[in-house]
């Protein structure tokens, strides 16, 4: 995944208590704020190591105005969500509250974009903490600062998903899990859409098409097989 900004990998170590080292199923990303505003990415990180800080709590990443850290692999479980599937299926991105709350905010949009096309996973996984465990976050886009509301922020990053995916063809073909083996099968000769820029992408298939569909598939396979 490749970002406009500064990408730091920083694992805190194995504990009961924040990296439990089980394995994660990702499904989701779950959204948060950090509740402390001034704080930055380098400091959320040094956090979780702080002898101070005696809570079971913790977050795969964290992201400001000037760059992200991956405080815990993406394939490992954190304890964010406050529920067992939103902890075992979700990756946890904590946004800062100080700084330039703009840029940090646009930085968020581009990261988690990025997760959900690298993923396979649609606007739809993106989730709140408020939607695991009930909890009021992200406060503050929940509360509409600074004019990022939810809604918003889910609309800017999907969005930056279409821009970036949608397909080379078929002009209503726009999500990233569809574009990427729409395009790959219409270069190999296996579809052709509904018309020259049109795939029609929700229509139910016929048994017909369905047969035309297969056919083709196992006649370019059998091409490549007798190269």
């Amino acid at each position: 995944m490749k970002l406009s900004y500064p990408y730091l990998v920083n694992h805190i170590p194995i504990s009961k208590e924040r990296r439990p080292g089980h394995k994660l199923e990702l499904k989701f990303v779950t959204i948060h704020n950090t509740g402390n505003p001034t704080s930055k990415a380098t400091g959320e990180r040094a956090w979780l190591e702080n002898p101070q800080n005696t809570r079971v709590a913790s977050f795969h990443l964290v992201v400001d105005d000037q760059m992200v850290v991956e405080c815990i692999p993406l394939n490992e479980v954190a304890w964010h969500a406050g529920d067992t599937q939103g902890n075992y299926n979700s990756i946890g991105i904590e946004i800062c509250e100080s700084g330039d709350y703009d840029r940090t905010m646009y930085n968020a949009v581009e990261l988690v974009a990025g997760l959900l096309i690298a993923n396979n996973l649609s606007i739809n996984a993106l989730k709140q903490h408020h939607d695991w465990s009930g909890k009021d976050c992200p406060w503050k886009i929940r509360r509409g600062h600074g004019g990022w509301t939810w809604d918003r922020f889910k609309a800017e990053v999907n969005k930056r998903m279409v821009v970036k995916y949608m397909s080379k063809y078929f002009k209503d073909v726009t999500q990233a899990w569809q574009a990427e083996h729409v395009d790959k099968l219409r270069e190999r000769g296996v579809i052709s859409g509904r018309s020259a820029d049109t795939f029609d992408p929700d229509a139910p298939i016929t048994r017909a098409e369905c047969a035309v569909v297969v056919d083709k598939a196992i006649d370019y396979v059998l091409k490549e097989l007798a190269k």
